[in-house]
């Protein structure tokens, strides 16, 4: 999926969500196909963590091995769902891990999707079951019941996590309001997702905030009551949202680091890394020499390119390539087929500024290829770009080689103003 910045975002090929959440526009998606991802540049001395009671393994592959399409540069997890405070559970394996959504959304097995477990229903205060729905600006959606689990990654365990189930047959049909608007196109398939869920560890923790709490205006599509076979627009207490589970962990819920190898310029099949809950909380997680760039109440850094600064940047693992400006600015042609890329006739090397709102800024040295030579046999790539008008999206290529720190606004980071990324 590759999102182009709002929060809570999956895109496929130009699949972008518009929610605004809390006042922060975020990235977030990643696209699955045959194509792959690229990135450059990377820490030195990058040490990647071992197993530990805060780390799962992180690992880009095809996808779920139910998936026809293979999905490129998807970085994924497994977690252990439970209906809360009992140990019936189930392992959901191929989550997509997004530093640009907040949530867990879970993709149902009534659409092929591996969640089978018949978890609890959120419900409103008339006793009605509540409903999400995602809307994206091609009009597509995710539409599917709010429900309640118990979620452990590792050691970690989110109690009671509002969860999104999205594709769920047996729940009541689409409002209007989600799917009628424009093509009205339902993303709410294994094939269409691409995975068993979305994992969104980005850097807040409700996926809508305030805006859903109360107001003169109920936002829509967000949130529904749903009491009988009609369900209406409705406003959602904080405690009831869908959330970043991290933020409900015991300790280690301040932030995620995100450590992926590099890859070589051929692409690997896969990749295997580790995501690490907590920032500055245990010994395999310290901020050490990382550069950390403060972001602004949208979850945005600035960007640089060739003295021009792009204020709406930002860093998005749910992005499945570098996105950047436009095919006149770059110089590079886009794809005849895989429209959403550039398909420069040779590699072509860039250099680019991140600048945080600390003043503190990096280097970033990138490389794009032509992503329709790219290797069908590979999955992870780190040469794979396309357009993105007026800022810089950095996908999963700017991860490989990289460990990338991505705190939650309002946590406590030792001496560090939140949010921020590092790396």
């Amino acid at each position: 999926m590759r999102s182009s910045k709002h929060p809570f975002c999956l895109r496929t090929a130009g699949l972008v969500a518009v929610l605004s959440l809390l006042a922060f526009a975020l990235a977030c998606g990643s696209n699955h196909g045959s194509l792959g991802s690229g990135g450059g540049g990377g820490n030195n001395n990058q040490v990647i963590a071992g197993p530990g009671p805060n780390v799962v393994t992180l690992t880009v592959d095809p996808g779920p091995a139910n998936l026809v399409n293979p999905y490129t540069n998807g970085s994924f997890v497994s977690a252990n769902i439970c209906l809360p405070g009992t140990n019936t559970c189930q392992t959901v394996d191929h989550l997509l891990v997004d530093t640009g959504s907040f949530g867990l959304r879970l993709m149902s097995n009534t659409n092929g999707g591996a969640l089978t477990l018949s978890l609890p229903q959120v419900k409103d205060s008339n006793n009605n079951p509540i409903g999400e729905c995602i809307q994206f600006i091609d009009n597509s959606f995710l539409w599917g019941p709010v429900v309640t689990a118990d979620v452990q990654l590792s050691n970690e365990i989110a109690h009671t996590l509002p969860v999104h189930v999205v594709g769920d047959t047996n729940f009541n049909t689409v409002p209007a309001s989600c799917s009628s608007n424009g093509t009205g196109i339902d993303r709410d398939t294994l094939e269409q997702l691409g995975a068993n869920g979305i994992l969104g560890v980005g850097g807040v923790q409700y996926d809508c905030g305030s805006a859903c709490v109360s107001g003169s205006t109920i936002p829509t599509p967000v949130y529904y009551s749903c009491p009988g076979s009609t369900c209406n627009s409705s406003f959602l207490p904080l405690t009831s949202q869908v959330q970043n589970p991290v933020a409900l962990f015991a300790t280690d819920n301040n932030g995620v680091i995100l450590e992926l190898p590099s890859v070589s310029a051929s692409g690997a099949p896969s990749i295997s890394g580790s995501l690490v809950f907590g920032i500055g909380t245990q010994s395999n997680n310290a901020l050490g020499s990382a550069s950390v760039l403060t972001l602004d109440n949208r979850l945005d850094l600035t960007t640089t390119y060739k003295g021009t600064p792009y204020p709406n940047s930002f860093v998005d693992s749910g992005s499945n390539g570098l996105f950047f400006l436009d095919s006149t600015t770059t110089g590079m042609p886009i794809c005849t087929q895989a429209t959403s890329f550039y398909c420069p006739s040779s590699t072509t090397n860039f250099s680019a500024t991140n600048n945080g709102q600390n003043a503190t800024t990096t280097t970033v040295n990138f490389s794009i290829a032509n992503a329709q030579s790219l290797n069908g046999n590979n999955v992870a790539f780190n040469d794979l770009g396309g357009p993105q008008s007026g800022a810089f999206d950095w996908g999963l290529p700017f991860f490989m080689g990289r460990n990338v720190f991505v705190s939650i606004a309002g946590k406590t980071v030792t001496s560090q103003t939140t949010p921020f990324v590092a790396y």
